[in-house]
């Protein structure tokens, strides 16, 4: 059996952890904490040992901490690396080169540059064999998973007939955890967003993509917009909600009204943390006119890339076949009922 240690218990780290506990192929080690907070007692009581820097040890004292980082890596396979923005690559040179553990490392990192962690952006839509004999890999944030996901059912389907595609991310403000977040009255414009140059990286840096990216005051999930232009008549939209509806972790849905419908669905069906773990095609707003279809989806911000990562760990430490891989995440997250029970919702 394998063993896996999370570092970090936010957003990512506290989801992907709970997954992995529920993994008879994994051992989960435990996870990192950084902040002596609320979270420790959190995860203590989902059954988890919370391991800390060694140098912070002493301002864990009120907790049953089970020892230091440093120590836990030392019977550790793969590290799960669920810090924030920026720490990946410094406990990359730090901690897991030194000790020869492999990593994934989350969005809020780089595949470009001097500070990069990895020279692989994972999308398993696309590249999944490439991370097979991979040490240090990088998961893409939640929309540029988003975007894999959309765009390379399209390349597959209609190849040469794609003259260029441009997108508009919508995106939230904060997760839906981050309640000290202030969500602040304004729509906020990003100026040269890497999402492009990170889809780029694992679609081809010749690709006709063209994104733009504001942020509006929400935690109910990202929203996409994208205008696909075709070198002749575009697809109907009956084609391509059929060519999405048999993709896996993709939802087709006819009666949503806004993001909020979805989020607000999935927490009656007691999905865990809300998240349904895939792309929402809002079918009611697909256009196709002439050369150009549109399409808006909404992607399930940090849950989206739960799976990803799942996905991940099992090409760096079984080898698996992209197949097997998938089969065992998709049981595992249950993402086979979760979309029969959102499509049936949201049924016309």
């Amino acid at each position: 059996m394998k063993k896996v240690f999370v570092n970090g218990y936010g957003s990512i780290g506290s989801r992907i952890s709970k997954f992995i506990n529920d993994d008879p192929e994994i051992e989960l080690i435990g996870v990192g904490k950084y902040s002596p907070d609320d979270k420790v007692n959190d995860a203590i009581t989902n059954g988890m040992s919370v391991y800390v820097p060694n140098s912070k040890l002493d301002n864990f004292s009120a907790f049953k901490i089970s020892g230091s980082i440093e120590s836990a890596l030392d019977d550790c396979d793969l590290v799960i690396d669920a810090s924030p923005e920026g720490n990946g690559y410094k406990n990359k040179k730090n901690l897991y080169e030194p000790k020869n553990i492999m990593a994934v490392y989350q969005g809020g990192e780089s595949v470009i540059g001097e500070k990069s962690v990895s020279d692989l952006l994972f999308n398993s839509r696309v590249n999944y064999d490439s991370a097979l004999d991979k040490t240090h890999v990088m998961q893409g944030s939640c929309n540029v998973t988003g975007m894999g996901k959309i765009l390379e059912p399209l390349r597959k389907a209609y190849s040469s007939k794609l003259l260029r595609f441009d997108v508009t991310l919508v995106r939230r403000w904060a997760d839906l955890e981050q309640t000290d977040k202030e969500l602040v009255d304004t729509i906020e414009m990003t100026q040269s967003p890497h999402h492009g140059e990170d889809v780029k990286s694992y679609f081809g840096k010749d690709s006709p993509l063209f994104v733009r990216a504001i942020k509006v005051p929400t935690r109910q999930m990202h929203l996409h917009i994208m205008d696909i232009r075709f070198t002749d008549t575009a697809p109907s939209t009956n084609e391509i909600h059929t060519l999405f509806k048999n993709e896996n972790g993709i939802a087709v849905l006819q009666t949503a009204k806004g993001t909020k419908d979805v989020r607000d669905f999935a927490n009656t069906m007691k999905f865990s943390f809300k998240d349904t773990n895939m792309i929402h095609i809002h079918a009611n707003m697909s256009k196709s006119i002439n050369d150009t279809l549109q399409i808006m989806y909404s992607d399930d911000q940090t849950g989206i890339v739960i799976p990803e990562n799942h996905i991940l760990m099992q090409a760096m430490l079984f080898k698996k076949s992209y197949n097997d891989a998938f089969n065992h995440t998709k049981n595992l997250f249950h993402m086979d009922e979760k979309k029969q029970a959102l499509e049936e919702h949201f049924s016309s």
